[in-house]
């Protein structure tokens, strides 16, 4: 590992600006509905198998457990280099497919390599946020929501590229993915290491923060309304270069601040570091603070962990036990030890729900649209894309200031968001007129909070050092979505009507449904799963209380002692 540098220094600032950009390159699976109806045509696949790469492409993007294993033991660039590789080789034969360089790939080659390719999302993602919040532990939910954001804006950037730049070229943009964000890659690796944390209160800590909050929301409002002119007003070349040079400027807007500690350093007492050791496993409470406040209800807990440590000492001194303690929740906690909880699965269902069912509206989202009767697709796209950013900056800054001000349990936010894309979703299901877009917008925000808020609450309840496998694990409720509701219902249903509607067509590969049946029997389900959603959800909120108390009873986080006596 790269020797740490220090607490509250520059380094953890150009590290996050640079996973900014990381994450920009982590959304390449959101590129799948630009260029899914290019593969349905070219290739001669009906919606089904469509479908099913959209399987692939979840399946990849969030099948990380082999990088969660490989960030607790490596630095982070080796990861960021292997995400990097995934993305060469896997967009690679893609675009050989498309642009028929190569002919006559069999579809498990192609479904492999959109495996291969994604994959290296969950590298990229995987690398860049357990770096930064173990870099920054006392504003995970901040960080989560920051970094989560520009994944869900990715889409934006991809769609106002592939419009603007690349003029609506589906093997362009394959062309794209396969050299360019390797590049950004392999730029941005260097300056994403892990630091000396700092375990004390900084005011211009959470003025840093808004700042990159601000200019992120800046960039989304600016790619939204750049992506609808477009779609208005027929762009000149120059024009288009212009905003594109304009919307790199944005990116590049969190570097400010590392630059401005640098020209107006400020003097910052240096008592508040760790030890020189950069790792997550040395984030210890100080030990001059007590871990808790003063309230009746936490100081119960207190006293009963602490009846139960003297008593486990007790028993270890007489030879009665010789294992440690298993960690409380809170601690950290080994992979198989968290598998054993009831909150770990609980807290992966509701994910599941939330993201698997989101996914599948967006896995379809330029066939929906199509069966609504519009004509370009990409403001779709474009809009679930901003929606998506505004949900996971928001459930991450909105998450944050509660569990600090109300100590209100984080899963509260997913409930409230299950319950309004219940409301999306049977929106989508009637086609009410005019509903289309704000039904979309709904679901984008609501699908984004479901990140930003997993993401603290798992390292919130099981700890950072072993944050990068549980989290991966988390993510596997996306592709398993994708598999239960987008292949195995919505592409079978879209294929049933679209039969209908063409009675005697044989070329599945343009066979298209127009009308709300073509999606009617899927949303309907969506709504009732995440209804069920809805209750796990509030189930798991009532079992945390506790736990939050425990966290955040002073008013900021405070870790508690570690299991590891």
């Amino acid at each position: 590992m790269p020797a740490a540098v220090k607490a509250g220094s520059r380094p953890p600032w150009v590290g996050l600006a640079a996973a900014v950009w990381v994450q920009v390159a982590a959304g390449s699976a959101y590129n799948f509905p630009l260029y899914s109806p290019t593969l349905k045509s070219v290739l001669g696949y009906n919606q089904q198998q469509l479908s099913m790469l959209g399987v692939a492409n979840d399946v990849g993007e969030n099948f990380g457990m082999i990088a969660g294993v490989v960030c607790n033991r490596f630095p982070p660039w080796l990861v960021l280099l292997i995400g990097a590789a995934s993305c060469f080789l896997g967009f690679g034969v893609l675009w050989l497919a498309v642009a028929q360089t190569v002919s006559g790939l069999p579809y498990w080659v192609l479904w492999l390599a959109l495996c291969i390719a994604t994959n290296s999302s969950a590298w990229l993602g995987t690398g860049v946020l357990v770096t930064n919040m173990r870099n920054f532990p006392l504003s995970r939910g901040t960080v989560a929501g920051i970094l989560k954001g520009y994944v869900g804006l990715s889409a934006a950037v991809y769609t106002e590229i592939y419009t603007g730049v690349l003029h609506d070229s589906s093997t362009k943009l394959l062309l794209f993915l396969t050299l360019g964000l390797p590049v950004i890659c392999l730029v941005m690796m260097y300056f994403i290491r892990p630091c000396t944390p700092s375990l004390e209160e900084d005011s211009s800590e959470s003025g840093h923060f808004l700042f990159t909050q601000i200019s992120s929301v800046l960039l989304g409002l600016y790619l939204l309304s750049t992506t609808v002119l477009d779609d208005v007003v027929s762009l000149s070349n120059a024009v288009t270069y212009t905003l594109f040079g304009i919307m790199v400027l944005l990116l590049l807007a969190p570097l400010a601040i590392p630059l401005k500690m640098t020209f107006y350093p400020n003097k910052r007492k240096k008592n508040g570091a760790l030890g020189p050791s950069g790792s997550s496993d040395s984030l210890t409470a100080d030990k001059s603070e007590p871990l808790l406040g003063e309230s009746s209800s936490t100081m119960n807990i207190q006293e009963a962990d602490d009846a139960s440590d003297v008593d486990m000492l007790l028993a270890e001194g007489e030879g009665a036990v010789k294992k440690k303690r298993r960690p409380k929740r809170g601690e950290d906690f080994e992979f198989r030890e968290a598998l054993i909880k009831a909150d770990f699965w609980l807290l992966f269902l509701v994910y599941f729900v939330g993201v698997g069912s989101g996914v599948t509206v967006l896995n379809n989202l330029a066939q929906i649209g199509i069966a609504a009767g519009v004509d370009d697709t990409t403001i779709l796209l474009s809009l679930f894309s901003f929606c998506n950013f505004v949900g996971r900056l928001g459930g991450g800054a909105v998450s944050e200031y509660f569990v600090r001000s109300k100590m209100l349990p984080r899963p509260i936010w997913m409930t409230c968001a299950q319950v309004v894309m219940i409301i999306a979703y049977l929106l989508f299901a009637y086609g009410f007129n005019g509903t289309l877009y704000a039904s979309t917008a709904l679901l984008g925000i609501c699908y984004g909070v479901q990140f930003s808020v997993m993401v603290p609450t798992a390292s919130e309840l099981f700890g950072l050092k072993h944050f990068g496998l549980i989290y991966n694990f988390m993510l596997l409720g996306n592709p398993l979505g994708a598999l239960l509701f987008s292949a195995g219902l919505a592409g079978y249903v879209y294929d049933i009507e679209a039969a209908k509607q063409n009675p005697g067509f044989l070329d599945a590969s343009t066979n298209s449904c127009l009308g709300p049946n073509c999606f009617r029997l899927t949303f309907l389900v969506l709504a009732g799963v995440c209804i069920l959603g809805t209750l796990v959800s509030i189930i798991l909120t009532v079992r945390i209380k506790p736990v939050y108390q425990m966290l955040y009873a002073s008013g900021s986080f405070r870790q508690p002692r570690s299991s590891q006596h």
